[in-house]
């Protein structure tokens, strides 16, 4: 594969559908979208890790979002990895790439350096989606405890569990050594979903992890056979094929699916994107009274704030900011 046609692929979603099969699902990638996040953090490897995965779950998932909507990915957890909060926002306008940004929150002394698996680091908790749709609509909001050895357990459980829906990730991220830059991060998955005629099929006795429905759960017969199947082709992909660049999305498409007669659609931009801003402060710090905000000052009197996801520090002149503000 040509330079232009490895970058062509980077940091973008392919939509596709097994006509055979009838499931449907995404390829992700990834790329400088990953490293932005990650390299603004530094973030310690087990985090890192986590945020990696969050992200390619945010970006796989969220790709079905109309325009404006916003798809928030929340990871709450008891253990030394407290927070893992992802956003994406769907493109304003036709042709727009959407825009994806994440931070996590944990206790740096209680982290070992490197570890095989860093989900238990979250220890107990819950998995979360929130979908905004805007135009003054109530966000909808799922929650499933924090399960399965993984945080892409935890989203087919989700699915499974809310939607009655078979779904399936197979994720990977890690750092690879590109001339004259050094070590860069590039990510890739797949997502796997049954279309939702199966949800009717649903189980009476859940076979999931503490008594939760699982993608198995929610469909049978030649649906179930068809389930098994993709999967099982799914899971011959390797490493190198899932994060690229030399295999492109719709050459692993074709390497895994051939016999399903996939089919692919527009593919999905995405970059790393905020949607802070100066003016979302003062608005935030509308309700309080001069005295309030008197008492979040500091030292030299100004009234500041940061960003987690971006990093953007804002400095505020006190007089200026809530209901008695000076116009």
């Amino acid at each position: 594969m040509t330079t232009a046609a490895q970058i062509a692929w980077d940091d973008m979603i392919l939509p596709f559908q097994l006509d055979r099969a009838d499931i449907r699902g995404r390829v992700a990638r990834l790329d400088g979208t990953l490293d932005t996040i990650l390299d603004q953090h530094a973030y310690p490897a087990p985090v890192a890790d986590l945020v990696a995965e969050a992200c390619l779950l945010t970006a796989l998932i969220g790709q079905t979002m109309k325009m404006n909507w916003r798809l928030s990915l929340q990871v709450r957890g008891e253990g030394p990895i407290r927070l893992i909060a992802t956003d994406y926002f769907a493109p304003d306008e036709e042709g727009e790439p959407a825009r994806v940004r994440a931070y996590a929150s944990f206790d740096a002394d209680q982290l070992p350096e490197r570890t095989p698996d860093a989900f238990p680091l979250l220890g107990r908790g819950v998995f979360g989606m929130l979908i905004d749709q805007g135009r003054g609509t109530a966000p909808y909001q799922g929650l499933t405890p924090l399960s399965g050895g993984s945080l892409s357990a935890c989203a087919e459980t989700y699915f499974a569990q809310s939607e009655q829906i078979a779904t399936r990730f197979l994720l990977s991220a890690a750092q690879a050594g590109v001339p004259g830059r050094g070590l860069t991060w590039r990510a890739g998955g797949v997502m796997l979903q049954h279309m939702p005629k199966a949800s009717p099929f649903a189980a009476e006795q859940p076979g999931g992890e503490d008594g939760l429905l699982s993608a198995a759960d929610v469909v049978s017969g030649e649906e179930g056979e068809n389930w098994a199947r993709v999967n099982y082709l799914l899971d011959t992909a390797e490493t190198h094929e899932l994060v690229g660049p030399h295999v492109s999305p719709d050459q692993l498409l074709v390497r895994l699916f051939h016999e399903e007669a996939p089919r692919v659609y527009d593919a999905q931009s995405v970059r790393f994107g905020c949607t802070c801003s100066a003016e979302k402060v003062v608005g935030a710090m509308a309700q309080y009274s001069a005295r309030d905000i008197g008492h979040m000052t500091n030292e030299d009197g100004n009234l500041t704030a940061d960003c987690q996801f971006c990093g953007a520090h804002y400095e505020f002149d006190p007089r200026t900011l809530g209901f008695e503000a000076d116009r």
